[in-house]
């Protein structure tokens, strides 16, 4: 029953299955993003521009909090499908408990941590005077629902490294529903504010995580079947995860802390600016999830042909994954910001929160092409077993030219859109970085895998 989900990187149409793979993950992580959407929308609509701004203004320093166990369900990822490939079904089974075990440890950590420390990080990052105290208690309510969010995430991750996309879908699908339904009950007819969406999301996150435990406990798939009772850190799998988890994690929360830094320029310059930013980051997140799928892609066919030592079929997946996270980023991207006004007026109709949130489509959407083959990049070097290098390339193109960006060019300008042309320059610098580093490597990393 469970192979007939499961997509084998190592065999048949390679172009077919990466497609396959890519659909479901794609609809996923938008489904994640409609969890934030719907809240974003129903406290614009109800509640008014301040709860927007307040709920969006937490994105990035939530992303900040938890992207280095986030990270370390890529290394998840990455180890189950070089065992997978492999055909080493035991230590299939060790990384699956393994993983779970360090998501409840870090969910638990991470909820205490955000829970307290919330309001400390939005008087950090100058969150407006009209806002913080909504957003902080936004954050609280997410927080604690975290250990939810995160074995959800993880226990997707098993999934994808077998190329199951599909069944996370259907989870996530079920939970969105809860979501939406419950964001309406508890803010139009409850007036919980900002407190009503935080709820809802928290509930439909533990909803995807029971239904996600559910299907691996009851799985007929022994080498990635779950048994609560074995639930515990494997040493030799452990560190795996960690040797390529952490670098990952490190690298999405240097991302983050750029991200942070520009959110808190863009907090500078009031709660209407954050408002127009807070709907456009949603809005262009859609793009940006479709093309992480075909970096998710790149990692699992790598990895998987890695541990099946097919060199050839590394390679074809690294042109496939270009070729297809290229279209998406053209397609989806200009699509955005064609349709800007139309995609922010859901969020806000007030005229000025309309007119910045299509400013920061310009300057994302319409090159965010690069930002995904620079993803693509980092998959193949990621899937090759080069954890460190990224992150290195990461740090100096992305963290340290934003952060010296906002330091320099934005308060000499000190407009919206200074902050904002840092992305597109950022990205055209890190993915040429990416590249060269996969061409310095490639020969050390095949060699390596056949003596393995």
């Amino acid at each position: 029953m469970a192979k007939r989900y499961e997509i084998n990187m190592c065999s048949g149409n390679l172009l077919k299955n990466i497609i396959l793979f890519t659909i479901p993950l794609a609809l996923t992580g938008m489904l994640q993003l409609a969890f934030n959407m719907a809240d974003i929308v129903v406290v614009g609509r109800f509640a008014g521009k301040e709860s927007l701004a307040a709920v969006g203004s937490t994105t990035s320093l939530i992303n900040l909090i938890i992207n280095l166990f986030l990270g370390m369900s890529s290394g998840t990822t990455i180890v189950i499908s070089r065992y997978f490939g492999a055909k080493n079904f035991d230590g299939v089974s060790k990384a699956v408990h393994t993983a779970v075990a360090l998501s409840v440890f870090g969910g638990i950590v991470l909820g205490i941590f955000g829970f307290i420390f919330s309001k400390t990080f939005l008087t950090l990052m100058d969150s407006p005077s009209d806002v913080i105290n909504k957003a902080a208690l936004y954050m609280k309510i997410y927080f604690i629902g975290l250990p939810a969010t995160l074995l959800y995430n993880y226990e997707s991750a098993i999934l994808r490294a077998v190329g199951n996309t599909k069944k996370p879908l259907f989870f996530l699908s079920i939970a969105g529903v809860v979501n939406v339904v419950l964001n309406l009950i508890f803010v139009i007819i409850f007036h919980l504010d900002v407190a009503g969406v935080a709820i809802a999301t928290a509930i439909s996150q533990v909803v995807s995580a029971v239904l996600c435990t559910i299907y691996l406990v009851r799985s007929d798939e022994a080498s990635y079947q779950l048994a609560i009772k074995e639930v515990r850190f494997w040493k030799k799998q452990l560190l795996e995860i960690m040797k390529l988890g952490i670098p990952a994690g490190i690298q999405g929360s240097m991302f983050s802390l750029s991200n942070v830094l520009i959110q808190s320029s863009v907090n500078s310059l009031g709660s209407i600016v954050v408002a127009g930013n807070s709907a456009a980051s949603n809005i262009e997140g859609f793009a940006y999830t479709a093309m992480n799928a075909v970096h998710q892609a790149t990692i699992t066919s790598v990895s998987q042909n890695y541990g099946a030592k097919n060199e050839k079929r590394i390679k074809k997946s690294f042109l496939i994954c270009l070729g297809l996270v290229s279209v998406i980023g053209i397609e989806l991207g200009g699509g955005i910001y064609l349709l800007r006004d139309f995609f922010i007026g859901i969020y806000s109709s007030d005229a000025e929160v309309i007119h910045y949130g299509g400013m920061k489509l310009r300057y994302v959407c319409l090159p965010y092409v690069m930002c995904g083959i620079m993803e693509v990049c980092v998959g193949l070097v990621r899937g090759l077993s080069y954890s460190i290098m990224p992150v290195i390339v990461t740090l100096v193109g992305t963290c340290i030219l934003r952060i010296a960006w906002i330091c320099t060019v934005f308060p000499a300008i000190g407009t919206f859109e200074s902050i904002m042309i840092s992305y597109p320059i950022s990205w055209g610098i890190t993915t040429v970085a990416h590249y060269i580093s996969y061409l310095c490597v490639k020969k050390k990393a095949f060699k390596r895998m056949h003596e393995q």
